[in-house]
């Protein structure tokens, strides 16, 4: 008869650790899921977008726009915005004819305004007609001060919290 080996002869073997113990805290289920299907969905849109979006972000990318990191198709919470230069907390929307007086976007505008960020909304036909009017607006928005809340808060990674 032979001897059972070293290691599971052990006297006391350490317990399992109980749920969640040594693990970071995780939200539910339900909220990583639509975090997935919230940043799938960015993902599809940066890969399909629209003739306007498409010439604003060869404007915007690469710091390309005096020197200001642009992210395009960013989630931030339960919303994504066209545009994004997080450290200045500036969101830029390129919308057609059917965003104009739309409930949803008011509430997300709400959202988003609360959260510090500052929003501006083109048209498409603003984009193609009038640029130099577009980018002088979105100089002036970056360059102007942060107001107080957006200084105290930090943008989460999501966010793109770094430059």
């Amino acid at each position: 008869m032979t001897s059972p080996s070293p290691r599971s002869r052990s006297a006391n073997p350490a317990p399992p650790p109980s749920a969640g113990e040594g693990q970071p805290e995780r939200s539910d289920g339900r909220e990583r899921g639509r975090k997935k299907i919230l940043r799938e969905r960015a993902k599809s849109m940066r890969s399909e977008p629209t003739p306007a979006e498409h010439r604003l972000w060869q404007i915007l990318r690469a710091k390309r726009l005096v020197g200001y990191k642009f992210k395009r198709q960013l989630p931030i919470d339960d919303y994504i915005a066209d545009f994004a230069c997080p450290k200045q907390r500036l969101i830029v929307e390129v919308d057609g004819g059917q965003h104009s007086e739309n409930l949803h976007d008011e509430k997300r505008d709400g959202h988003l305004l609360g959260q510090g960020f500052r929003i501006l909304r083109f048209l498409n036909t603003d984009i193609f007609d009038n640029e130099e009017g577009v980018l002088t607006s979105i100089l002036n928005a970056l360059t102007a001060p942060l107001p107080a809340r957006a200084l105290r808060e930090s943008p989460s990674p999501a966010e793109g919290g770094r430059d």
